[in-house]
Protein backbone atom coordinates (compact mmCIF):
# COMPACT_ATOMS: atom_id res chain seq x y z
CA UNK A 1 0.00 0.00 0.00
CA UNK A 2 1.18 3.68 -0.77
CA UNK A 3 1.71 5.93 2.26
CA UNK A 4 -0.90 8.08 2.42
CA UNK A 5 0.44 10.17 4.87
CA UNK A 6 2.27 12.10 1.67
CA UNK A 7 -0.88 13.31 0.87
CA UNK A 8 -0.44 17.18 0.66
CA UNK A 9 3.15 16.37 0.06
CA UNK A 10 4.08 20.11 -1.64
CA UNK A 11 7.01 20.45 -4.17
CA UNK A 12 9.60 23.01 -5.51
CA UNK A 13 7.74 25.38 -8.09
CA UNK A 14 8.98 25.11 -10.92
CA UNK A 15 9.54 28.68 -13.09
CA UNK A 16 9.48 27.93 -16.76
CA UNK A 17 9.92 30.51 -19.88
CA UNK A 18 7.30 30.22 -22.29
CA UNK A 19 9.40 29.80 -25.80
CA UNK A 20 8.00 30.36 -29.31
CA UNK A 21 9.65 27.61 -30.95
CA UNK A 22 9.04 24.90 -28.21
CA UNK A 23 5.06 25.98 -28.59
CA UNK A 24 5.57 25.58 -32.44
CA UNK A 25 7.11 21.87 -31.79
CA UNK A 26 4.37 21.27 -29.51
CA UNK A 27 1.53 23.09 -31.48
CA UNK A 28 3.26 20.45 -34.61
CA UNK A 29 3.40 17.58 -32.71
CA UNK A 30 0.18 17.41 -31.55
CA UNK A 31 -1.12 18.30 -35.50
CA UNK A 32 -2.80 21.96 -34.65
CA UNK A 33 -3.56 23.43 -37.69
CA UNK A 34 -4.90 27.37 -36.37
CA UNK A 35 -1.85 29.83 -37.11
CA UNK A 36 -2.55 31.01 -34.06
CA UNK A 37 -0.25 28.36 -32.90
CA UNK A 38 2.63 28.83 -35.32
CA UNK A 39 2.59 32.43 -36.92
CA UNK A 40 2.83 35.83 -34.37
CA UNK A 41 2.00 37.82 -37.21
CA UNK A 42 -1.37 36.29 -37.48
CA UNK A 43 -1.70 35.84 -33.97
CA UNK A 44 -1.03 39.57 -33.28
CA UNK A 45 -3.50 40.52 -36.24
CA UNK A 46 -6.16 38.50 -34.27
CA UNK A 47 -5.80 40.73 -31.09
CA UNK A 48 -3.41 38.25 -28.89
CA UNK A 49 -0.23 39.66 -27.95
CA UNK A 50 1.83 36.65 -29.11
CA UNK A 51 1.66 32.98 -29.74
CA UNK A 52 -1.01 31.60 -28.06
CA UNK A 53 -0.43 28.09 -26.21
CA UNK A 54 -2.49 25.10 -26.98
CA UNK A 55 -4.01 23.82 -24.20
CA UNK A 56 -2.78 20.60 -23.46
CA UNK A 57 0.98 22.64 -23.65
CA UNK A 58 1.05 22.81 -19.99
CA UNK A 59 1.77 19.06 -19.87
CA UNK A 60 5.74 20.02 -20.83
CA UNK A 61 6.41 22.28 -17.83
CA UNK A 62 6.89 19.50 -15.05
CA UNK A 63 9.61 17.88 -17.31
CA UNK A 64 11.36 21.04 -17.37
CA UNK A 65 12.83 20.38 -14.22
CA UNK A 66 15.61 17.65 -12.64
CA UNK A 67 13.72 15.25 -11.24
CA UNK A 68 9.71 15.28 -12.86
CA UNK A 69 9.29 12.05 -11.10
CA UNK A 70 10.01 12.93 -7.48
CA UNK A 71 6.71 12.13 -6.40
CA UNK A 72 7.09 8.75 -7.08
CA UNK A 73 10.38 8.37 -6.04
CA UNK A 74 8.70 9.22 -2.78
CA UNK A 75 6.60 7.31 -2.69
CA UNK A 76 8.40 4.32 -3.76
CA UNK A 77 6.67 3.28 -7.22
CA UNK A 78 8.89 2.12 -10.36
CA UNK A 79 8.30 4.32 -13.11
CA UNK A 80 7.53 1.37 -15.21
CA UNK A 81 5.02 0.12 -12.76
CA UNK A 82 2.40 2.61 -13.48
CA UNK A 83 -0.01 3.15 -16.08
CA UNK A 84 -1.39 6.88 -17.07
CA UNK A 85 -5.07 7.06 -15.48
CA UNK A 86 -6.38 10.19 -16.43
CA UNK A 87 -4.89 14.30 -17.21
CA UNK A 88 -7.80 17.31 -16.40
CA UNK A 89 -7.42 20.78 -17.32
CA UNK A 90 -9.28 23.66 -15.94
CA UNK A 91 -7.95 26.74 -18.02
CA UNK A 92 -8.56 30.27 -16.45
CA UNK A 93 -6.33 32.37 -19.10
CA UNK A 94 -4.51 32.01 -21.67
CA UNK A 95 -0.55 31.34 -22.10
CA UNK A 96 1.76 33.18 -24.56
CA UNK A 97 5.23 33.07 -26.05
CA UNK A 98 6.75 34.82 -24.11
CA UNK A 99 5.45 34.47 -20.99
CA UNK A 100 7.27 32.76 -17.50
CA UNK A 101 4.81 30.21 -15.34
CA UNK A 102 5.48 29.18 -12.07
CA UNK A 103 4.43 25.59 -11.78
CA UNK A 104 3.21 24.68 -7.90
CA UNK A 105 2.36 20.59 -7.21
CA UNK A 106 1.51 18.41 -4.80
CA UNK A 107 0.59 15.01 -4.19
CA UNK A 108 -3.38 15.18 -4.25
CA UNK A 109 -5.22 11.77 -3.52
CA UNK A 110 -4.30 8.64 -2.80
CA UNK A 111 -6.86 5.85 -3.35
CA UNK A 112 -7.69 2.26 -3.95
CA UNK A 113 -10.20 0.38 -5.97
CA UNK A 114 -10.52 -3.53 -6.11
CA UNK A 115 -10.28 -4.46 -3.06
CA UNK A 116 -6.40 -2.52 -3.11
CA UNK A 117 -5.43 -4.33 -6.57
CA UNK A 118 -5.51 -1.02 -8.17
CA UNK A 119 -3.56 1.97 -6.66
CA UNK A 120 -4.31 5.81 -7.65
CA UNK A 121 -2.31 8.51 -7.40
CA UNK A 122 -3.23 12.00 -8.40
CA UNK A 123 -0.75 15.04 -9.14
CA UNK A 124 -2.19 18.38 -8.43
CA UNK A 125 -0.43 21.36 -10.40
CA UNK A 126 -1.59 25.58 -10.15
CA UNK A 127 0.09 27.38 -13.18
CA UNK A 128 0.47 31.26 -12.33
CA UNK A 129 1.66 33.81 -15.00
CA UNK A 130 4.68 36.66 -14.42
CA UNK A 131 1.49 38.98 -13.09
CA UNK A 132 1.05 35.75 -10.72
CA UNK A 133 -2.62 35.46 -12.22
CA UNK A 134 -3.37 32.01 -11.64
CA UNK A 135 -4.02 30.33 -15.54
CA UNK A 136 -5.10 27.01 -15.29
CA UNK A 137 -5.08 24.26 -12.56
CA UNK A 138 -4.03 20.04 -13.65
CA UNK A 139 -4.57 16.86 -12.02
CA UNK A 140 -2.69 13.92 -13.75
CA UNK A 141 -4.00 10.57 -12.32
CA UNK A 142 -1.80 7.06 -12.31
CA UNK A 143 -2.56 3.80 -11.62
CA UNK A 144 -0.01 1.21 -9.93
CA UNK A 145 -1.44 -2.74 -10.06
CA UNK A 146 -0.86 -4.09 -6.78
CA UNK A 147 0.37 -7.67 -7.28
CA UNK A 148 0.65 -8.49 -3.77
CA UNK A 149 -3.23 -8.24 -3.42
CA UNK A 150 -3.51 -10.93 -6.36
Amino acid sequence: MLDRSLIGKSYPEIIFSVEKQRLKLFAKATQQSNPIYFDEVFAKKNGYPSILAPLTFLTTVGYDQGKPYQYLQDLGVPIGNILHASQEYTNYDSIYAGDELRMESRIGEIYDKKEGMLEFVSFVSKYKNQKRILVAESVSTIVLRNNENK
